[in-house]
């Protein structure tokens, strides 16, 4: 085939199929999650979080329909030290990219069950109102079910988001790229507090 100007036509056709098998190679190479290999390396989370990521202990967060990607984020952050907590690093450092991707994916399909948490009236409708002041909903969403790496907080235990606020406010966690620590450094005890009444009695 010729040109306009009688010249043979160039086609980039060997180039771009060279690409493209590149990228499919690269693409083959990508570790995929797979929840039933996240069940069985769980084992070893249950004591703390619970066998579906429900604990029993108001102290440890629901894992259960957490969203993937926050749980991936948070396992590599503990292995690689941007967030720190004595029971965890252990237990995150020797996990593989394809194991926490796993485990991931296990507890975003799980069921979170029904919080326990005896929630002040008062507090609550406080709570409401300064998670509306403070525009929680533009990175948790109105459900605050969360998405992509802001987590899903709905239901959440009191103790854990009490202790995360907290934690936020005191620099002691700083692995959110300071938008926590931007919220939290403006809320006093009686704001978290009321927060954590409100979230925790989200379903």
């Amino acid at each position: 085939m010729r040109s306009a100007l009688g010249r043979p036509r160039q086609f980039a056709l060997p180039g771009m199929a060279l690409v493209l098998c590149v990228l499919l190679a690269c693409a083959a190479g990508i570790a995929r999650a797979d929840p039933e290999a996240g069940k069985r390396k769980a084992e070893t989370c249950v004591a703390c979080h619970g066998p579906t990521g429900n604990p029993g202990n108001p102290g440890y967060p629901v894992l259960a329909g957490q969203t993937a990607r926050y749980i991936y984020v948070q396992l590599r952050d503990f292995q690689e030290g941007r967030r720190g907590h004595p029971p965890m690093t252990p237990m995150a450092t020797p996990l593989s990219r394809e194991d926490m991707l796993d485990l991931a994916d296990y507890f975003a399909a799980q069921k979170p069950i029904s919080s326990q948490f005896k929630a002040d009236g008062q507090k609550v409708e406080a709570g409401r109102k300064k998670s509306e002041e403070v525009l929680c909903t533009m990175c948790h969403l109105g459900s605050f079910s969360g998405q992509n790496e802001i987590p899903r907080v709905a239901g959440q235990q009191y103790a854990y988001i009490v202790k995360q606020l907290e934690d936020f406010r005191a620099h002691k966690r700083t692995n959110d790229a300071g938008n926590m620590t931007s919220v939290a450094r403006g809320l006093s005890d009686a704001d978290i507090q009321n927060l954590a009444n409100y979230i925790a009695n989200l379903q």
